[in-house]
């Protein structure tokens, strides 16, 4: 059989096409990744600002702020952080940038200090004259080690510094990725806090095989996973039949199974992994 130049030609622009659009496709997914990802550092919230949240900036505050300012905001001369008013900076961006690189000519050195940490310390501020530190159970981030590692079981899916399964995403340095309340979501309800590129996923090869886990890295032509077994699996897509994002997180809700101080510990032991 003789195939036309004209017919290799619309094949070539047809398989560009298609390439294309799993690009694109792949690009969104990472766009909405982001987008919730900057939720959930309370850079995008509308003004409210998550009691779990507050209370984290709370302890922060107590622990490198008031030495100079005082547990009241107000033992420095000219400056009443109880007001909400701030002289120099009036939007939440403005108040990171400045906690973050101090105030030339001032006592106000910068702080290090990571997105969560951030999120944590402006919502304090921006609710320090309302905020009830009583209102908040605030976790034990031992008690929440051994909550992860026994009654949780959270190390037959996750691993923290190379202990636990890995089939799950690592929480090595989850603790400077996501804030307090996204954590504590993630915790009550995972189905709701899940960003796209962890969604788990079910691949069908041609020949029948299945392969159930997380996807790790996706392209045009191939995917890369680990399977519900632990193993690193790499698929050609030419060879699929069936590849399916899944929208139910493998992760059991843990509202019923924790009671709220069990919570509270347990969100305190992430928000204290920060990496190496």
């Amino acid at each position: 059989m003789t195939v036309s130049p004209r017919t290799n030609r619309d094949n070539r622009q047809r398989h560009a096409a298609n390439a294309n659009l799993a690009s694109a496709v792949f690009l969104v997914l990472l766009a909405a990744g982001g987008q919730l990802f900057a939720r959930q550092a309370g850079v995008d919230h509308g003004g409210k600002y998550a009691p779990t949240d507050i209370a984290y900036g709370a302890q922060l505050y107590a622990g490198q702020c008031s030495q100079c300012h005082g547990p009241n905001g107000d033992s420095i001369g000219g400056v009443d952080l109880r007001s909400g008013k701030f002289r120099n900076a009036s939007t939440d961006q403005q108040l990171r940038n400045l906690i973050t690189n101090g105030i030339a000519g001032t006592g106000m050195r910068g702080f290090k200090l990571d997105d969560a940490e951030l999120s944590g310390i402006v919502a304090y501020l921006r609710n320090m004259a309302t905020f009830d530190n009583q209102s908040v159970v605030l976790g034990d981030a031992a008690r929440g080690r051994a909550l992860f590692e026994g009654k949780g079981a959270c190390t037959a899916c996750h691993r923290v510094d190379g202990w636990g399964a890995g089939m799950a995403p690592d929480l090595g340095n989850i603790g400077r990725l996501r804030t307090a309340s996204a954590l504590q979501t993630s915790v009550l309800d995972p189905n709701s806090a899940m960003i796209p590129i962890n969604r788990p996923v079910r691949a069908v090869t041609k020949d029948g095989k299945v392969f159930n886990g997380r996807r790790l890295n996706e392209d045009t032509y191939t995917v890369q996973m680990m399977d519900d077994k632990g193993h690193l699996v790499s698929l050609a897509k030419a060879d699929l039949r069936e590849f399916t994002i899944l929208v139910e997180s493998p992760m059991p809700p843990y509202r019923r199974k924790l009671t709220s101080e069990e919570v509270a510990d347990l969100v305190a032991y992430l928000l204290s992994l920060k990496g190496s």
